[in-house]
């Protein structure tokens, strides 16, 4: 019989498969699409995925070689995930076995078993023959274990250990007496959370919650995307735990999907405490090891529910019958650099091949899923009001060129914080730039700290006093002269450590605590702070953009937006989306509880229409207007975008080849596409190398994929390919 050709997926930077014959060893009923092999590959071994069986190969025969062993016997991937991952392979058109690489353990990439297995001991065909060797009458130990083993069947270590303290050597000695065999037997796998007991019935339900409930649990078995548009504080989680509650109860499992690691364990107790069964969590914090237990927990169907980040959306389930995205309008779901997949959109594609409902989750839905409702293709679900009647904040401008200024802080704002402290709440400051100050300024020369290997200033940390690039990396200390002219420098401009030591200086009474990537370095450090927060010791919160993405703080009642001119008058089509999102969501951390709360965006353009319309019209009006801008642009989500990025140490490479990938599409002959460019990045130098870039533009999905697919195999064999380092992203969500 004719061993079957493997198209095997390999982890490596190829778009293509590679041929290799079954294993003469293997039975050809055995292979399964989604199953592991080994397999040569140049002078090493490597694991690879089988995802076609063919009867034969283009590859001359006297060059194909041979499959080495078959690590599984039941498919790593079932039949929906690997489709989903050959769709999306092509779909981004990045090399398939970096794509299933994506969506395996490290552990599973490097060969480990994927069921849990233990070890056990059992009589062999000898001791029950009698054939084994002798057992001398005085070795009571050793007779005793037979004895176990025959009455009971095998055991395992905790089973013998019982029977002796020194059982392994007494297993040892029937080993190579011939008595026992060591053989290994598949266990449940459980997550890596202990199991959830729900403890808790949970509040009631609102109007509105109940309704979106409802609407979700009656999709059940039925692909159907839901938007549900709450504003915060408004209970969607207690939506996502109902919803849940009644997947489980069916016996089925939920999938959910959280933007940042930091509110995974946050999500993890709140569902611990609600949903009976065990829970699995997977993000890029855990060690391999967590990871594959929760990994086998999920595809086992022992976690009744999978909780995770961005790469959550590939875990295997047994019984899949909910997906849910939390903050889905958040960045973080987009995977920038490798295999660039938005989870979010592939939750979606996941969900249809499944057949079940998803939640897309989110105070300021992103504009892609506004226009996916307005088109008929989502069902909108709201929660205007949060619950328990807490009001919603008051929003107010503060124009900075009509107050002074006082180290970052309008005297108005300076006055307001005094009165809320006085008053027994908390106040949030919000300043999405981390560090002491922006730029080291020379006040005789006019030199700015540069980064040597960036277009860009190093940022000051006065802590640890040294300039750092946030682009690069780059590490330096500050110095205490000008190189230039040898005067004194000083920092310019505020980071978040900048504004914790003014507030300090002002408000010496109060605790304070930071909130960004700098101050919460260490592990466990976030979580001690937050204990702070909740617990009332601290009464100043200073922070990032960490702040802004789902934490509850019942106690803040007044949020004060720092520089929120920063994202009025970005470059990207997408930057007042992103301003507005995070000022809606940064504000909502106020006035969550019985306080009523307040918030104050501190600007020198009160009269820009974004922060006009969330002011006096909310996100709705600002998303409704911004639709209308996008439409009328023909920009996402109204056209479809692609960007081609090059870069080399040099500037001439990079633009050469984008020019003679701009010439090919040409000689693709498919209409309906627009190239811009090529033209340099925003920031063109960046960790040594100059970058530039190409944009395509088409009004619809089709005719850019019909590029794509013509246009990469010639960008791969284009005579400048090998002098840059270049990369595809489709549906970019930055063109930097």
């Amino acid at each position: 019989m004719t061993r079957p050709i493997l198209g095997v997926a390999i982890d490596a930077p190829l778009r293509r498969l590679f041929d290799y014959r079954a294993p003469a060893s293997i039975e050809p009923a055995r292979l399964q699409p989604g199953q592991r092999v080994w397999v040569p590959f140049g002078r090493r071994k490597a694991v690879g995925v089988i995802v076609e069986l063919r009867q034969r190969s283009e590859v001359p025969d006297t060059r194909l070689k041979s499959a080495l062993a078959l690590i599984d016997e039941i498919p790593v991937l079932d039949a929906i995930l690997l489709d989903l991952l050959r769709w999306s392979a092509e779909y981004y058109r990045h090399p398939p076995g970096e794509v299933i690489a994506a969506a395996l353990p490290v552990a599973l990439r490097n060969g480990a078993d994927a069921v849990a297995s233990a070890e056990r001991w059992t009589l062999s065909a000898a001791a029950r023959t009698g054939d084994a060797a002798p057992i001398g009458t005085r070795a009571t130990r050793l007779r005793g274990l037979v004895d176990y083993l025959a009455a009971h069947g095998p055991g395992g270590a905790a089973e013998l250990g019982a029977l002796s303290p020194r059982w392994r050597d007494h297993v040892r000695e029937l080993e190579q007496r011939g008595w026992v065999l060591r053989v290994r037997e598949g266990v449940v796998a459980t997550g890596t959370t202990t199991t959830a007991v729900a403890r808790e019935p949970g509040p009631e339900l609102t109007p509105e919650q109940d309704a979106a409930v409802g609407a979700i649990v009656a999709a059940h078995g039925c692909y159907t995307p839901f938007v549900l548009h709450g504003v915060t504080g408004s209970g969607k989680t207690e939506v996502y735990l109902r919803a849940i509650g009644a997947v489980v109860a069916h016996g089925e499992q939920a999938l959910v999907l959280v933007p940042e690691i930091s509110l995974t364990p946050q999500l993890v107790a709140r569902f611990a405490a609600r949903i009976p069964g065990p829970l699995a969590v997977l993000h890029s914090g855990l060690t391999d090891t967590d990871r594959l237990q929760a990994w086998r927990a999920a595809r086992a169907g022992s976690a009744a529910v999978v909780i995770g980040t961005r790469s959550a959306v590939f875990a295997p389930l047994a019984r899949p019958g909910l997906i849910v995205i939390d903050e889905e309008h958040d960045a973080s779901y987009k995977q920038q650099d490798g295999f660039r997949y938005s989870a979010r959109d592939l939750a979606l594609a996941r969900a249809q091949r499944h057949g079940i409902p998803i939640v897309l989750g989110s105070a300021t839905p992103s504009l892609e899923s506004l226009e996916r409702i307005r088109a008929g293709r989502a069902q909108r679900l709201d929660l205007p009001k949060r619950t328990a009647g807490a009001r919603p904040p008051s929003l107010h401008l503060i124009d900075l060129r009509a107050h002074a200024d006082t180290q970052g802080f309008a005297t108005p704002t300076l006055l307001t914080i005094r009165r809320h402290l006085d008053a027994g709440g908390q106040v949030l400051i919000y300043l999405n730039r981390r560090g002491y100050a922006p730029t080291l300024f020379c006040p005789g020369c006019g030199w700015v700290a540069p980064c040597p290997r960036c277009d860009a200033r190093l940022t000051v940390h006065q802590r640890e006093r040294s300039l750092d690039c946030h682009h690069c990396g780059t590490h330096r200390p500050i110095p205490e002269t000008c190189p230039d002219c040898g005067e004194a420098v000083k920092p310019v401009g505020q980071g978040t450590e900048r504004i914790e030591e003014t507030l300090a200086g002002f408000f010496p009474e109060f605790a304070l605590a930071r909130i960004d990537r700098d101050a919460v370095r260490k592990r466990g450090s976030l979580e001690q702070t937050l204990e702070r927060v909740h617990s009332g010791e601290v009464r100043l919160l200073v922070g990032t953009q960490m702040l802004t993405k789902g934490h509850h703080f019942p106690l803040v009642t007044l949020v004060v937006v720092l520089n929120a001119d920063q994202g009025l008058f970005g470059t990207d089509f997408r930057a007042a989306e992103r301003l507005a999102q995070t000022i809606v969501q940064v504000s909502g951390r106020a006035g969550r509880a019985e306080k009523p709360g307040e918030v104050l965006i501190q600007t020198e353009y009160p009269e820009h229409p974004l922060l006009q319309q969330l002011v006096h019209g909310g996100y709705d009006a600002f998303a409704a207007a911004a639709l209308v801008e996008r439409e009328q642009a023909h920009w996402p989500p109204f056209a479809r975008v692609a960007v081609l990025r090059a870069e080399a140490p040099g500037r001439e490479a990079p633009l050469a080849f984008l020019e003679h990938a701009k010439e090919l599409v040409a000689t693709c002959a498919v209409a309906g596409v627009e190239v811009l460019g090529p033209a340099a990045a925003p920031m063109e130098r960046r960790a040594g190398h100059y970058r530039a870039q190409l944009l395509l533009h088409a009004a619809t999905h089709s005719p850019l994929q019909r590029l794509l697919a013509r246009w990469v195999p010639l960008l791969e064999e284009a005579p400048g390919a090998r002098k840059v380092r270049w990369a595809l992203d489709v549906d970019p969500l930055e063109l930097f």
